[in-house]
């Protein structure tokens, strides 16, 4: 068996509030997909994903990490999530052999909000609010968790829940935001949490909740879509003041303002409590989505995140009065805002979650004043990955996901020599950022490459000279001879422009204190600006300044492009779309040198679903959803020419497959090809007498849909070629195969790989090692090290 170890995930958080939280253990937990991500932002003075959390089985919305757990606890809860699948998991997300501690089903539609407490007796109890109009309660008892009450909103929604304990006795109150404007405070009550308060106020939704305690007092935050904060103090009463009207006080009496009061039975006992409005913040522009409180060295901070782009720390003066003492955010881009940030457990650090699933971190430099600087990060897509692909000699990964973007991933050595454990990746630039759902690519050579959308045009992008810096400062590359020629011939960088869907190119920055009005100070948001790179962009630099230059377009497909393929020496490129007949099922081979097309290729009726060149160039495998799989072999003898003919097409009586086929990869040698089709069928084909291919080996996974595959770049042990396959159910196997003997090597399973559809896979071209590369549906790319 061989060992597999987890090199890199690159994933983005859910687009939903309270999707992230900052854990006491110093980790970033947040809703990825239907699984949950945990993030080390600290990881050997980097950033990475060390585990991921599966379980759910739709996406999850809602991740709370609990704080003040019980030590003496064995298999303490200290995480909860909230999922569409209408279910709340409870994790022990400190065990790695059983972290999935159990499960709470009641609700009949998605759970949107979660939160947990544990009370003074070392009790958990747990509230759950769901799109089905109901907010319930659960507390262990005797052997499992239970429902200990339902509180029915009759058609009113749940938008936060926020737990917390009232001075002066053990009862806990729960504070729920209500989609009328209110936010409802329930106090309990013997085993019932009963209303006793309604906090009025705000003139839109309340979004997120947050308390902490203050002395004897509990200090209440609100956040709205008025753009406002509230903060509501709560404070002990030794009993409740007799309402007067104005008539009964005396002259020389002061006048105190009304206070709202509300009163607690506890342990047989009544304690009295005033509700008062302590300070409205006013300094968003848009929607406030969360508030977060922190104390930091005896001074409270709030850190609100709204969807005007930016978040704010707030922070009380000696007389009281709330102000704001940091902003940051998002300059220019597409983004839509924040949905959430939180604190770092010493408040030193603050981390936020934007519309396209971005993580923004900020932290604070003590050795130059304070100041808050950007901190390193891990990015990702945040709808499904289609294809992905290395380049030539395997320094990157390139992906394109149905989230409109392309996506550079490379390592990051930061000369770190022997300690390659330490070294980790990074997205280091975002080439093509479209208006369509992107469905595969093709690298023509490292700095080139072309993709295709779900429209009829195939794309070609060269990369300009300040990607090519920046990647060899980053990735510590010498011997670039392509990049050597980039650098005197090609554009600066790429702009989009406001009325265009291209990136344009961007020859040259126009010199400081230039008069003529230019474009980019009319539209500063979408110009490119150079920049030179010491450590992974951040997201503002990743939209707005590592766009590539579009060099061509290429039209002759009639329907949405499917699939593309090009030799490894990049001279032709081969391009299909989805097609329902013959003629739009043609795949059309072009060159790469003027872009024109040279030739049609027909053997298809249906959608051709995956291409792929042999390693030698002479040969092009196409699969098909007609279930059937071509073979066309380049008989020019001319080392230039193009003359590809069909030797290999198969039928209902000749194909092994009776499904849709997905996939396809030639080995290293080119001697053999594999095949995987939605019938759970694994086929090794070779090349027979007459020239044609013929199958020579079938693996059978009964009950399974084979949705990707790849041959490895060497031989293994036994002389066996290594076949990863990758599952509908997510799972990815390696294989080794030797004639008609497969032996299953090892099995990536959810825990570690994906938990929906392997769309694609790739083992990395050269190198000492071997890695290879997965993406799937569940938005999550991968890289794994096989030793």
């Amino acid at each position: 068996m061989i060992e597999i170890k987890n090199r890199y995930t690159s994933v983005a958080c859910n687009r939903t509030t309270e999707a992230l939280d900052w854990g006491q253990d110093g980790l970033i937990y947040y809703a990825a997909c239907h699984s949950i991500a945990v993030f080390d932002p600290k990881f050997h003075g980097s950033a990475k994903i060390v585990r991921t959390l599966s379980g759910h089985k739709a996406r999850v919305n809602t991740v709370k990490k609990l704080r003040d757990v019980p030590v003496s606890a064995e298999g303490a809860i200290d995480l909860i999530s909230g999922s569409d699948d209408s279910s709340c998991i409870l994790w022990n997300s400190l065990d790695p052999h059983k972290p999935w501690w159990c499960t709470l089903k009641g609700h009949t539609k998605g759970v949107t909000q979660v939160e947990g407490v544990y009370t003074a007796e070392g009790l958990l109890v747990v509230a759950t609010g769901s799109a089905d109009s109901t907010i319930k309660l659960w507390k262990f008892g005797g052997e499992e968790f239970a429902c200990i009450q339902t509180i029915d909103l009759k058609s009113g929604y749940c938008f936060a829940l926020k737990f917390f304990q009232l001075p002066g006795c053990e009862s806990v109150m729960l504070a729920c935001a209500m989609d009328n404007d209110l936010i409802h405070l329930y106090a309990k009550e013997e085993e019932q949490y009963v209303l006793v308060e309604k906090l009025r106020g705000h003139t839109d939704w309340v979004r997120g909740l947050d308390s902490i305690r203050e002395g004897a007092d509990v200090l209440l935050a609100s956040a709205s879509q008025d753009s406002f904060i509230r903060l509501w103090r709560i404070s002990p009463r030794e009993q409740v003041r007799a309402q007067r009207s104005f008539e009964e006080f005396s002259a020389d009496e002061d006048i105190v303002l009304e206070e709202r009061v509300f009163s607690v039975t506890a342990e047989g006992q009544q304690f009295h409590y005033a509700l008062a409005l302590e300070s409205v913040l006013q300094g968003h522009e848009g929607w406030v989505y969360g508030a977060h409180f922190i104390r930091q060295e005896d001074k409270l901070n709030l850190l609100s995140s709204s969807i005007d782009k930016t978040l704010t720390v707030w922070t009380p003066s000696e007389s009281g009065v709330w102000f704001e003492s940091v902003r940051v955010g998002e300059v220019g881009g597409a983004s839509l805002g924040f949905y959430g940030g939180k604190f770092a457990p010493d408040g030193k650090a603050f981390i936020g979650h934007g519309f396209q699933g971005s993580l923004h971190l900020w932290q604070q430099d003590a050795a130059n004043g304070g100041v808050w600087k950007p901190g390193t990060i891990v990015g990702g897509h945040f709808e499904a990955v289609r294809d992905l692909t290395w380049d030539p000699e395997g320094r990157f990964v390139v992906t394109v996901s149905a989230d409109q973007t392309t996506r550079i991933h490379a390592p990051w050595p930061r000369s770190l020599g022997a300690d390659d454990e330490a070294v980790t990746w990074h997205e280091l630039a975002r080439p093509q950022v479209h208006g369509h759902d992107m469905q595969c690519l093709s690298l023509l050579s490292r700095y080139r490459f072309a993709s295709g959308a779900e429209e009829k045009i195939v794309r070609i992008f060269q990369a300009p000279a300040n990607f090519v810096d920046n990647l060899r400062q980053l990735c510590e590359i010498e011997d670039d001879p392509e990049g050597e020629h980039i650098l005197k011939t090609t554009p600066k960088g790429a702009s989009v422009p406001s009325l265009g869907l291209s990136n344009k190119a961007v020859y040259n920055v126009e010199a400081e204190g230039a008069t003529t009005k230019h474009v980019k100070d009319i539209y500063p948001e979408h110009y490119f600006v150079p920049i030179k790179l010491e450590s992974p962009p951040a997201e503002e630099t990743l939209m707005q300044n590592t766009l590539w230059p579009e060099m061509q377009k290429l039209y002759g497909h009639g329907y949405e492009i499917y699939a593309l393929a090009s030799t490894r020496d990049g001279r032709f490129l081969a391009s299909a779309s989805r097609a329902t007949s013959l003629e739009h099922a043609r795949i059309l081979i072009w060159n790469t040198t003027n872009w024109k097309i040279l030739q049609k290729l027909e053997a298809h009726q249906l959608t051709v679903t995956q291409l792929a060149f042999s390693p030698d160039n002479r040969s092009l495998l196409a699969v098909s959803r007609d279930r059937t799989l071509s073979v066309f072999e380049n008989r020019s003898p001319d080392v230039e020419g193009c003359d590809f003919q069909l030797v290999t097409h198969t039928d209902k009586h000749t194909s092994v497959h009776g499904r849709i086929i997905w996939c396809c990869d030639w080995s290293h040698d080119s001697v053999h090809f594999a095949s995987g089709s939605r019938d759970g069928k694994v086929v090794l084909w070779d090349r027979k007498d007459a020239g044609k291919y013929g199958a020579c080996s079938v693996l059978e996974l009964k009950g399974e849909s084979v949705t990707a595959v790849a041959f490895g770049t060497r031989k293994v042990e036994d002389d066996r070629y290594m076949v990863a396959v990758g599952l509908e159910k997510g799972t990815i196997q390696l294989y080794g195969v030797l004639q008609q003997d497969w032996k299953l090597l090892a099995t990536i399973d959810e825990s570690c790989g994906h938990h929906l559809t392997v769309k694609r896979l790739a083992f990395k071209p050269s190198g000492e090692g071997i890695q290879l590369a997965s993406c799937g549906d569940d938005n999550f790319v991968r890289v794994y090290d096989i030793c």
